[in-house]
């Protein structure tokens, strides 16, 4: 299967505490952390391209512009999808999305890189 425009995905989570921005590091209060949510949308670019990909193959994010716009407290269902909007050869651009119950909480751009899995990991792998 080919890699095309207009591919989406779509993942979602309950924000518990540990996933706040006290808990991760990124601020001191208890709503749903940035960290989080990009990881999120991540979730969802890899989902609306997982079966494009051969059992060798996965993708890495290289690149994200996301705005984080609201706050969402602890215990909101949270939904983020991602939508193929460009194929430049191995890199994937997507157009993200981050929802909460009562609404929109974040949107941007994120790119992700065709690799292969183990010639990937054996690089990582060769600074120690």
């Amino acid at each position: 299967m080919e890699i095309t425009v207009g591919m989406k995905g779509e993942v979602s989570t309950l924000a518990e505490r540990e996933d706040t921005a006290a808990e991760v590091g990124s601020g001191s209060l208890l709503v749903y952390a940035t960290p989080c949510m990009v990881a999120l949308m991540e979730g969802a670019a890899c989902e609306a391209i997982a079966e494009a990909l051969d059992e060798s193959q996965t993708t890495v994010g290289t690149a994200l512009n996301i705005e984080h716009i609201s706050a969402t407290p602890v215990g909101m269902e949270v939904r983020a999808e991602a939508e193929v909007t460009a194929v430049e050869g191995k890199v994937i651009t997507f157009s993200v999305h981050a929802y909460d119950e009562a609404g929109e909480i974040g949107k941007g751009i994120h790119k992700r890189v065709i690799v292969s899995s183990q010639r990937f990991l054996d690089k990582a792998y060769s600074k120690l």
